[in-house]
């Protein structure tokens, strides 16, 4: 185990007490008290709304300060390997929240407000959750292999599969084993998931189960996953699905490293069949850089536009200037694709330009362009949709997994000193 980094430790002997309220040590960092609070009160006050019983206070203490370690661990290791979320980065997710919500972008700081939450607090929180979420992508996701061998069975499996054709509201209890546990470690986990189960039987609520047990990520919110199609539900939970209904509870279920109670709050039939909008759309891309300022790469592109209009091959025009690798020796063709799978600028171009009219330059995070939509069409994507959901459903059961072994890891190799 790490030792205390030198100048805490020097702090701590001089003093002997902490006049910021330090919660924890944890290596280089620390957790302050009046987070621990605040952390507290937001999840006492989301309790209270949803009627849901919390466990005794210093258990729901050590609950939240070990959520906070296990993001501070985790957010420390992202600064070391320099993973960084920009302003622009945070402001689109800000932006996507606030359309999924009906207000304007520059609404969202009144909004808060009005909850009760300042507008710089929501930014930097949500920026830890984002660079958090890449974090795990990039040391647990990257690692996660699918094989074309899975996503075949998979989608053979669908068919007549009662899961696989509903959505489903899901909470979930998870009890995990230490690395490499014992079979007395094994069985002493196994006897509390059975206890845990038995008492749900005998009336306990699930909520408070999972809040007072669970190790998951969502555990002092009841255990919710939210709603989930059937083809994306953890491959882990599908068999016993089979036979549940609404408010039923899973008897305990093993995995490699854990143990799941499942809860089926709700459930309702899936879409069979989709179909959705596509556009086969042609680009051309200029970046600016630290060569060529916004303002060039703008000419440049209107230089482009110019030549296009006058009469020359806009592959041509592509395949010699175009900065986008993928599409700029397509003669910047992208294929048929979704709209929405674009930028939003794009995107909204794409939707707004008429076949085979040549649109005028546009900005979007990217740089400058111009593109051309060469046809439209109504495409039924449902072999696709089962493709990705088969390969989404497997990548998350695998990816629970190993997140769960990662972040006890990280937590083992860290340096943690309990103030509280």
């Amino acid at each position: 185990m790490a030792t205390a980094p030198a100048a805490i430790a020097d702090e701590l002997s001089e003093t002997g007490e902490f006049l910021d309220g330090v919660a924890a040590i944890v290596n280089e960092g620390v957790v302050l008290k009046s987070q621990l609070r605040e952390q507290i009160d937001v999840i006492k006050e989301r309790a209270a709304a949803q009627d849901m019983q919390l466990p005794p206070a210093e258990i729901l203490e050590e609950q939240i300060l070990e959520r906070l370690i296990l993001s501070e661990i985790q957010l420390q290791r992202a600064g070391r390997i320099g993973l960084d979320v920009s302003d622009e980065m945070l402001n689109r997710s800000i932006a996507s929240i606030a359309q999924q919500n009906g207000v304007p972008f520059e609404e969202m700081p009144r909004l808060l407000a009005e909850d009760g939450m300042e507008y710089g607090e929501f930014r930097r929180t949500l920026r830890d959750e984002i660079t958090i979420s890449n974090l795990r992508q990039m040391e647990v996701g990257q690692s996660i292999i699918v094989s074309e061998r899975e996503v075949e069975q998979c989608i053979a499996d669908l068919e007549g599969n009662v899961v696989a054709n509903s959505e489903y509201a899901l909470s979930h209890i998870l009890l995990t084993l230490p690395e490499g546990a014992s079979a007395d470690e094994v069985n002493e986990v196994e006897a509390l998931a059975k206890q845990i189960y038995a008492q749900i039987e005998d009336g306990a609520d699930f909520r408070e189960m999972a809040a007072r047990h669970s190790a998951g990520p969502t555990a002092l919110e009841g255990g919710s996953l939210g709603w989930m199609q059937g083809q994306q539900v953890p491959t882990l939970f599908t068999e016993v699905l089979q036979t549940m209904g609404k408010d039923d509870v899973s008897a305990p279920i093993r995995a490699a490293s854990s143990f799941h109670i499942v809860k089926v709050d709700d459930l309702r039939s899936a879409i069979e069949r989709s179909e959705i909008d596509q556009s086969n759309v042609r680009h051309i891309l200029i970046m600016p850089n630290e060569i060529i300022d916004d303002a060039t790469a703008k000419q440049r592109l209107l230089e482009a536009f110019d030549n296009i209009q006058a009469g020359e091959d806009f592959g041509e025009q592509a395949k010699l200037l175009s900065d986008d690798p993928g599409s700029a020796n397509l003669g910047g063709e992208l294929g048929w694709a979704s709209p929405d799978s674009f930028a939003p600028e794009f995107a909204q171009t794409i939707r707004d330009s008429e076949i085979g009219v040549l649109s005028e330059p546009f900005r979007t995070q990217f740089g400058w362009h111009i593109l051309e939509v060469m046809d439209r069409r109504v495409y039924d994507n449902t072999e696709d949709l089962k493709q990705r959901n088969c390969d989404s459903k497997i990548r998350n059961g695998k990816m629970e997994e190993e997140t769960q072994l990662w972040m006890q890891r990280l937590r083992d190799e860290a340096f943690v000193d309990m103030r509280t």
